[in-house]
């Protein structure tokens, strides 16, 4: 594997993703934020962020395989999440816990979680990017 996930001493471990990690391959991948698009650009889930969440991985996931990548791979997430608020968290960890199940995923690479005022289009809650470098 290209990607090794610390949580080096002196800084929190956190649930859901690790602080660090160390990508040892040549090639990298970036993924462009998925929003809930399903393959014909229709919104999947308006007005859930968990269903929206859960697409967002799953687009991830689609756009990886599509560069010969994988979760397994990514070495930083960024989250953007319309109108954040702590209290939405249970619903944004619903969604990734929902996609890691589909998914098999067992890596929780660094993340980063931005609420923004908006998306590309009204009913987008989130945007999820990814940078993967794959073997």
């Amino acid at each position: 594997m290209a990607v090794t996930l610390v949580n080096p001493e002196g800084l929190p471990t956190i649930d859901v993703y690790h602080q660090v990690s160390i990508a040892t391959g040549t090639r990298m991948v970036f993924v462009a934020g998925q929003v809930s698009w399903d393959a014909e650009g229709t919104t999947v889930g308006e007005g859930d962020l968990t269903a929206q969440v859960e697409r967002c991985y799953l687009n991830v996931a689609t756009a990886l395989a599509g560069a010969g990548a994988s979760f397994d791979d990514v070495v930083k997430l960024n989250v953007h999440v319309v109108d954040w608020t702590p209290d939405r968290m249970p619903e944004l960890l619903e969604g990734i816990s929902r996609a890691r199940g589909k998914l098999g995923i067992t890596a929780t690479p660094p993340a980063t979680l931005l609420g923004v005022a908006a998306l590309d289009v009204p009913e987008h809650l989130v945007e999820v990017e990814a940078v993967a470098i794959p073997n």
